[in-house]
């Protein structure tokens, strides 16, 4: 069965960076368009930076210029490398894919865990 899985994630200083990676199970998938997402405690699941099948990415404005996401040349990578971290990023942070795997599908990944904190 084909997975997304997350990974990447960690305790870090405010000001420090983190790459999170989110890959598929299959290597003969292909991603088009995949988001992360973050979900703090207590809050409902947000959008914090997509990219789209032709390559165009967008990001919510409270990551603009800290977040960039991208996606490798195999298209079975997503990445979402983050800089200048602050307090208030801390969330568990969820890729969203659309895969060509014998078909269209959507998938979820299991999450992983920002913590930024002195």
């Amino acid at each position: 069965q084909v997975q997304l899985a997350e990974s990447g994630g960690g305790l870090v200083q405010p000001g420090g960076s983190l790459r999170l990676s989110c890959a598929v199970s299959e290597k003969i998938a292909s991603i088009t368009r995949a988001g992360w997402y973050r979900q703090a405690p207590g809050k409902q699941r947000e959008l914090v930076a997509e990219i789209t099948t032709g390559g165009t990415t967008s990001y919510v404005d409270f990551v603009k210029g800290r977040f960039t996401i991208s996606r490798d040349h195999g298209r079975t990578t997503v990445y979402l490398q983050m800089n200048s971290l602050k307090p208030e990023d801390t969330a568990m942070y969820y890729c969203n894919a659309d895969l060509m795997y014998f078909g269209a599908r959507n998938l979820w990944g299991q999450g992983t865990q920002v913590t930024v904190s002195s």
